[in-house]
């Protein structure tokens, strides 16, 4: 049968969004793969479904990465589904399920929101790590031992896991060459996205990022959050930052009386269409 779709971005992270609350949508990874396909497909970093929830949320929001795989978080696409729920209800907050947790979205102006992203894991087996490490800068570089071109990553689960390389230029960053490699690395069991973060001023950061099963992407929100975390853990900066991406900037606070990171940024509706 023939769906409908909503494509929408979060300063340039683009997603498939299908409404599954009536109809359950399971597709199967090369399914999903033919949808994010650039070149043939309708071209996204993640196929999104907006489905019953069963643990008090407005919605439960499923998401599948570009390469077909089931992930558990998207900062991005939460403030994009959690728009699309305040819309439809007519209301100011939303909340959304995912597989990790309830999440907590607000407006914060026109086309324009807050999510509450929860606690940061800090923890090796958060993350997780394949062995105990302190992760406010694991034991991972990358290039010859006596002089790494990058080395002592942050690393930050966000509901799914991160590491923060911290460079003095974001813009030269070896970002295509080395996030495939850091991506697969054995030390993470579950793969990780991988950030190149340049901190300009205790309330500024220039990142890029190489997502997990969607490459570099003009915006990752939960990357945006790791690297504060990261980098305030790091004494580089405050516990709040506009974070720069290459689609755009967030505001990231991590908020002090509750260890909650918030996430604040614009989102965009592209256009609908039928999938096939």
């Amino acid at each position: 049968m023939s769906r409908p779709f909503l494509k929408m971005n979060g300063l340039g992270n683009d997603f498939v969004v299908v409404e599954a609350r009536s109809a359950p949508y399971a597709p199967a990874p090369d399914e999903v793969r033919r949808v994010a396909a650039r070149e043939g497909g309708v071209g996204c970093d993640q196929l999104i479904a907006i489905e019953p929830s069963a643990n008090g949320g407005d919605a439960f929001m499923r998401i599948w990465n570009a390469d077909g795989e089931e992930v558990s978080a998207c900062g991005n696409a939460t403030r994009c589904v959690g728009w699309l729920l305040m819309e439809a209800g007519g209301r100011d907050e939303a909340t959304v399920e995912t597989r990790a947790g309830l999440l907590r979205a607000r407006r914060a102006g026109e086309r324009r929101v807050t999510v509450d992203m929860g606690e940061p894991g800090l923890d090796w087996r958060d993350i997780p790590l394949a062995e105990e490490m302190d992760t406010r800068g694991i034991e991972l570089q990358v290039g010859p031992i006596d002089a790494p071109l990058l080395h002592t990553p942050g690393a930050v689960s966000m509901g799914n896991p991160h590491v923060v390389f911290f460079v003095p230029d974001a813009e030269a960053a070896p970002v295509r060459e080395v996030g495939p490699l850091i991506e697969h690395h054995l030390l993470f069991p579950e793969g990780v996205n991988v950030g190149f973060a340049e901190v300009q001023a205790p309330g500024r950061i220039r990142l890029r990022v190489w997502e997990r099963g969607a490459g570099l992407t003009r915006a990752c929100g939960t990357g945006a959050c790791a690297a504060l975390v990261a980098s305030h853990r790091r004494g580089l900066t405050g516990r709040t930052a506009a974070v720069v991406l290459d689609g755009g900037e967030l505001q990231i606070e991590w908020r002090e009386a509750d260890d909650h990171v918030l996430m604040t940024g614009d989102v965009a509706v592209e256009f609908t269409g039928t999938l096939p």
